[in-house]
């Protein structure tokens, strides 16, 4: 359960990230609210998951699901220039996820 636990908290973290680029400087807007609300959950998720993985991994993973997240989405859908050794070195990262998945109990 705290790998699912783990995937949600990266999933939240790249919420906020990603709806941290639609904040006006923190007014009360949807984007600020998605922002506040993506990292409290993240941070909940990512405690979740540090009760059964240890924290070493567990926050490795946690960033690096958001690194990835908000590198694919940025570059997807918010059309943010891309060089091809930053996909190599995101998929390099993406690579250690894996990793450390697979290499822990």
């Amino acid at each position: 359960m705290g790998w699912i636990y783990l995937l949600l908290g990266g999933l939240a973290e790249i919420v906020w990230a990603v709806a941290l680029n639609f904040c006006q400087g923190f007014k009360i807007t949807p984007a600020s609210t998605l922002c506040i609300t993506g990292l409290a959950l993240s941070i909940v998720f990512l405690w979740m998951a540090a009760q059964t993985i240890p924290i070493s991994i567990a926050y490795a993973v946690w960033t690096g699901i958001a690194i990835v997240g908000v590198f694919a989405i940025g570059a997807l859908f918010l059309h943010e220039p891309v060089q091809f050794m930053q996909v190599v070195f995101v998929t390099m990262i993406l690579t250690g996820i894996v990793g450390l998945k697979l290499y822990t109990d």
